[in-house]
């Protein structure tokens, strides 16, 4: 075998292109992240749906919208084994209403709340924040035209990132109307898009969906969209106050928001209230999370014709946003306990004492192989350990170890059988 063909061999092996690994130490800040997330929606009565990776890929295409750049440009699509045509998932909402269709669970007690987290999957350019394989929280509230509970769900995603101390994000808000709006406002806005002089691809989308064009953010297209008729200026009375509601009640529940008349969402399910969570530190991609409602999806997919709301909260994002405003979402302790033995019996018996710890609910580990006190004692500070348990031969004989308050840098002995309930009650 000549050099070049060995070397290609044992060429190391990279994750793909565009999928952001999580190992310690952020892997700590990337759970803290989005188990604080579920914790909130579990809080608010939402409980979990494990949802599939892979799905049929007609659900995307009739669910997301063909016309979408999700659908279109963005999905990994390919044929089974069995020559079925299966997406790896690019979105959640789909998916749960699929599931409350399939199971039945739109006809229990409404609205049903579920909550799910995972990875997501869209072919785009990698660049910071922009992912090929996007992590999420998201929420879904099934089965009630509701706006107070459109205020709900916006609060909810809104207490989500104040609970991981997130200040810097910006919630935009609008109205998307209903199915007696959207095709008089749909008519005036294409009539508008006619008298621009577009290139072939838009001027198609503007035939095709003339909403994603004013989600075009070329300049030269923004410039040309300035004045475009707007749907709030175009909703009907029933709409309004749909939003005057949901607004009011934001006001009350002290959610700061700003109205942005010409938000679009990338998928074309949304109708009604449409939400936007932003933060400025993030570039170009600033869309840390949002969501909004969703009139006749789940019709649109073979179901009972029942509304619904709900949003997905990026948790990639929202780690590079708490990392741009120099803030962490958890600290970097491993365990708050670590245990050091010294001698093959002062092991085996200093194994038995982190077992009976661990079966206590105490987080606890070890040193292991051969090092002395010294390397054993830097592996209890790379792990951000409060306490520390040393055990020698003198700590065998005498029946207990040495207790080390690592912060306050002292040591006590102790006896072996009362190590439990003195850092059980330590540590509450």
């Amino acid at each position: 075998m000549n050099d070049s063909a060995a070397k290609k061999k044992f060429q190391a092996l990279n994750a793909p292109k565009g999928v952001q690994e999580y190992f310690p130490p952020n892997s700590h800040e990337f759970l803290a992240i989005r188990e604080a997330f579920t914790r909130a929606a579990h809080q608010a009565g939402y409980e979990h749906i494990e949802l599939p990776i892979f799905e049929d890929t007609n659900l995307f295409a009739r669910g997301v919208g063909e016309s979408t750049d999700v659908v279109s440009k963005e999905m990994y699509t390919f044929a089974d084994r069995g020559g079925r045509s299966v997406t790896l998932r690019p979105e959640g909402t789909a998916g749960v209403i699929r599931s409350v269709i399939e199971h039945n669970l739109d006809r229990g007690q409404l609205p049903v709340k579920l909550v799910y987290a995972g990875p997501f999957f869209r072919y785009e350019r990698p660049q910071a924040g922009r992912y090929r394989q996007l992590q999420q929280v998201g929420v879904e509230a099934v089965g009630v035209d509701d706006p107070y509970l459109d205020a709900e769900v916006i609060a909810l995603a809104d207490r989500c990132y104040r609970t991981v101390g997130l200040t810097g994000q910006r919630l935009e808000l609008t109205s998307l109307g209903d199915g007696s709006d959207r095709p008089a406002y749909r008519a005036k806005l294409q009539e508008f898009l006619h008298t621009l002089p577009l290139d072939e691809e838009t001027a198609r989308r503007a035939d095709l969906n003339p909403l994603r064009v004013l989600d075009d953010k070329r300049p030269e297209m923004q410039d040309m969209l300035a004045d475009a008729p707007l749907m709030l200026d175009h909703l009907s009375d029933s709409s309004h106050e749909h939003f005057e509601t949901v607004t009011g009640m934001l006001d009350d529940l002290g959610v700061e928001y700003v109205i942005n008349p010409r938000m679009v969402r990338g998928l074309d399910y949304y109708t009604k209230t449409c939400f936007e969570f932003v933060h400025d530190g993030l570039g170009a991609q600033s869309g840390i999370g949002g969501g909004g409602r969703y009139d006749g999806l789940m019709a649109q997919l073979g179901g009972q014709d029942l509304s619904g709301i709900g949003f997905g909260l990026g948790v990639d994002r929202t780690l590079l946003a708490l990392q741009a405003e120099g803030k962490s979402a958890s600290d970097a302790r491993r365990v708050d306990v670590y245990g050091v033995a010294l001698g093959s019996e002062a092991k085996s018996r200093m194994a038995r004492l982190v077992n009976e710890l661990r079966a206590a609910g105490i987080s606890v580990d070890m040193s292991y192989g051969d090092r002395g006190l010294k390397g054993a004692m830097k592996g209890a500070d790379r792990a951000g350990a409060k306490f520390a348990l040393v055990m020698g031969e003198s700590e065998l004989e005498a029946g207990n170890v040495a207790l080390k308050d690592l912060a306050a840098h002292e040591q006590r002995n102790i006896a072996l059988d009362a190590v439990v309930a003195e850092l059980s009650n330590t540590l509450q």
